[in-house]
């Protein structure tokens, strides 16, 4: 069965075809000749009640399903003359629904400010009726995913060739357009032709297209090529799918310059982090699929572009960190190399056709019976009756519309994977942690938020959003949410290594010297990242070790970012009411300065000395009884002959040890000489040019990440600028130590030795100073 649009005498286009398929006799089978304008045309419409609309083109009409595994194909043009198909489509998935050019995906029904996600059950079909777009689950029963529109008599959607989906709806004699996805032009993958950079135009309503520098316009087409004519692009790879040598040596990029951004970066991930971009231009060279590359330095994150070029978006806000390259080979090699390809095409297509053309009919055969068996098994089990797991409060609609928010997840769900809350793994100022495993069997880390009430529901969703979309391979992982009436959850992945402070602290294997490093580094790339490659600028404001996971191989995954703007203050007393851990925090938040994201390099810097010597930078040690003062006890440490215990504050003497050129003593014991001077003066200079009181003079996150690597030049601490470091330990150490005390660094080794691992926070502060210094 066809089902055209006529308009009076002419055919003007094919809608959909249903195909003749052999049913039961007790099938039923209706039509209805019903006129109605489409496009503003008259057609008659024919309507059939059966189970699906086998082979649908670039159009869905109300009732008629997309299962999964199925596509829309958009036609080449909006010429009734011309039916051919075009280069984009709309797949249904298993958990989404999809744009696609080229095999490459640029929207998702999921990303939608006016989509909503209801349960997490496995997609089934799409199927747009009256009231809006669904994705079903379980034949029908529950809801994943839903678009809500105005109640219409008829609505259709459809793939329009410019690679837009648009849902109309007809209402009397009119129709309406409900939506169009993507809605901003220059999201849409070849909106310009290839190469071409698109961007937005204030005074018209469409596009503004041009050609980056190095490229003019193509005659024979809407794109660019290279203004050099002894250059063109690659055109297509060799038969073992990797770049030849020969090859290799007629290649080179041309770069696009800064502010530019191509639509699948967004929904892919980089094959590489922590490199740079001439090592990033070395993976395209050598995949011969590969037309170009982009390179965010903030990161190292290195991206390919395979198979075909599209438009990329100019004048990007925030795209400074990330240069994009296009391949281009000698003209004349890729004249020769693609001529010898095409033979070879040609001859290998001729020989596959000749053998496998016998086989085609038994094919299809088998494929259509094994069709109508499937439909008629279910015909004959019938559907699935389930509880209403995905019913929602107006309030939840409004809250979880939010775009950007990841899997939902129902409280009954998250309560019997974690075994009704039995295994606690943690807990923090946030609340307590939870490991569980889900229905797939992957571990997960259940954090129970408290004390946050129900008018912080749409706030918590608006923050969850933004962290959701947050991707690094330094950064833990947002798997989903749950909001459930005074209930707030967040499910992460789980890190088999727990935290670092259990890790450095602990009574366990001690961790080398080079595995401190990686952990210092790992951290400084997703601060990084948090700060300058984000699309907007986050800031921890509490980074500390309890904040730091470790993955496999001791990989560091920094935790709980985002997460302070949803914490209240009377929560936890680790937090005070400018948000962050004691001990941690920098000296600008008893000020008026502006708390910025050297707030966190702050914090940092006190995390690198506690990797450097092993300890918590505040510790309690116990003492001989009758020590004398040191005369040249820069501590300033009162004595008398009474106490047993003392306290040494490690910042501080970090810096005295800076000054005397005394490195390898403020190394944790437990290394037993692994390590060199000049390694732990390398970690010593960045952590206190972290620590600097005066924000100004902190480096970048960036900067700290290139002295690590050895990028940059090491910073030099300004010692009058750590001044307020032996104020803090001073302070510290006077309500404690009324013994006497010998040399400061013979005392923190003394401590390193004899310290337990239980130890926690020495004293409870009400004073001013001890809100950034000692925890």
């Amino acid at each position: 069965m066809v089902l055209f649009c006529i308009h009076k005498t002419k055919l003007s286009r094919q809608l959909f075809t249903i195909q003749a398929i052999n049913k039961p006799t007790s099938t039923y089978v209706s039509y209805m000749l019903h006129p109605t304008p489409l496009f503003g045309q008259q057609i008659v419409m024919l309507r059939y009640q059966i189970p699906s609309f086998h082979s649908p083109t670039d159009t869905v009409v109300m009732g008629q399903s997309l299962p999964v595994g199925t596509s829309l194909i958009s036609s080449v043009s909006n010429s009734d003359d011309d039916l051919s198909s075009g280069n984009y489509s709309l797949s249904v998935t298993t958990s989404d629904t999809i744009l696609q050019w080229g095999g490459s995906t640029y929207w998702k029904l999921s990303m939608d400010p006016n989509a909503h996600r209801n349960s997490n059950y496995v997609v089934e079909y799409l199927l747009v009726d009256a009231k809006g777009l669904y994705l079903f689950a379980r034949n029908g029963s529950i809801i994943v995913l839903q678009v809500n529109f105005f109640p219409s008599e008829f609505r259709i959607a459809k793939v329009n060739p410019n690679g837009q989906l648009i849902i109309r709806s007809y209402s009397g004699r009119v129709w309406n357009q409900d939506f169009v996805w993507p809605r901003d032009s220059c999201g849409i993958p070849y909106i310009c032709g290839a190469i071409k950079l698109c961007s937005a135009d204030g005074e018209s309503s469409g596009p503004v297209c041009s050609c980056p520098s190095g490229f003019i316009p193509e005659h024979q087409a809407s794109g660019c090529i290279p203004s050099d004519t002894s250059l063109s692009l690659p055109l297509s790879c060799d038969s073992s799918h990797n770049q030849t040598s020969e090859n290799s040596q007629n290649i080179s990029y041309q770069g696009l310059g800064v502010g530019k951004y191509y639509f699948a970066i967004r929904f892919s991930d980089p094959i590489k982090y922590g490199i740079n971009s001439s090592m990033c231009q070395n993976f395209c060279s050598k995949d011969c699929s590969c037309m170009g590359f982009f390179h965010r330095n903030s990161t190292g994150s290195c991206f390919l572009i395979h198979n075909h070029l599209g438009s990329f978006m100019s004048n990007v806000v925030g795209g400074s960190d990330l240069l994009g390259y296009i391949k281009i080979v000698d003209a004349l090699y890729a004249t020769e190399d693609n001529a010898d390809d095409s033979n070879g095409r040609r001859q290998v297509i001729t020989l596959v056709a000749l053998i496998i053309f016998p086989f085609v009919g038994l094919l299809v055969a088998a494929g259509l019976c094994l069709r109508w068996w499937r439909n008629w098994m279910k015909s004959k089990v019938g559907l699935e009756k389930s509880g209403n797991l995905s019913s929602l409060s107006s309030g939840d609609l409004e809250a979880f519309s939010i775009p950007g928010l990841p899997v939902r997840y129902d409280y009954e769900e998250l309560r019997e994977a974690t075994d009704n809350f039995s295994t606690q793994i943690g807990s923090g100022g946030f609340g307590a942690v939870y490991k569980g495993k889900l229905p797939d069997k992957s571990v997960v880390a259940v954090k129970k938020i408290t004390n946050l009430g129900v008018e912080g529901k749409r706030e918590f969703c608006t923050e969850i959003a933004v962290i959701g979309n947050i991707r690094h391979v330094n950064l833990v992982k947002l798997k989903g949410y749950c909001v459930e009436g005074n209930q707030r959850l967040l499910v992460y992945e789980y890190m088999n290594h727990g935290s670092m402070d259990r890790t450095l602290f602990g009574n366990g294997p001690v961790l080398e010297w080079q595995e401190r490093v990686d952990i210092a580094l790992g951290t400084a790339h997703a601060l990084a990242y948090l700060h300058s490659g984000c699309e907007r600028k986050i800031i921890h404001c509490d980074v500390k070790p309890e904040n730091i996971l470790l993955h496999d191989h001791f990989q560091p995954k920094v935790s709980d970012f985002g997460l302070s703007k949803l914490l209240n203050p009377e929560q936890s007393s680790h937090f005070t009411t400018m948000r962050g851990t004691r001990g941690y925090l920098a000296p600008e938040w008893l000020t008026s300065s502006g708390i910025s994201e050297k707030t966190d390099v702050y914090s940092y810097g006190m995390v690198l000395l506690e990797l450097v010597s092993g300890r918590k930078n505040c510790s309690l040690q116990p003492m001989q009884q009758s020590h004398s003062l040191d005369d040249d006890n820069s501590f300033g440490i009162s004595s008398s002959t009474s106490s047993n215990s003392g306290v040494v504050y490690f910042p501080m003497l970090a810096l005295e040890m800076h000054e005397q050129g005394r490195y390898l003593e403020l190394a944790d014991l437990r290394l037993e000489g692994r390590v060199t001077s000049e390694e732990v003066q390398k970690l010593v200079c960045i952590a206190l040019c972290c620590a600097h009181e005066d924000p100004g003079l902190r480096p970048s996150m960036g900067s700290v990440v290139g002295m690590l690597e050895g990028r940059i030049s090491l910073g030099h601490p300004r010692l009058e600028a750590l001044n307020f470091l032996r104020f803090y330990g001073r302070r510290f150490a006077e309500p404690c130590v009324v013994g006497n005390v010998g040399e400061q660094s013979d005392r923190y080794h003394q401590l390193n030795a004899s310290q337990s691992a239980s130890e926690h926070s020495i004293l409870s502060y009400t004073s001013s100073q001890q809100v950034s210094g000692p925890r």
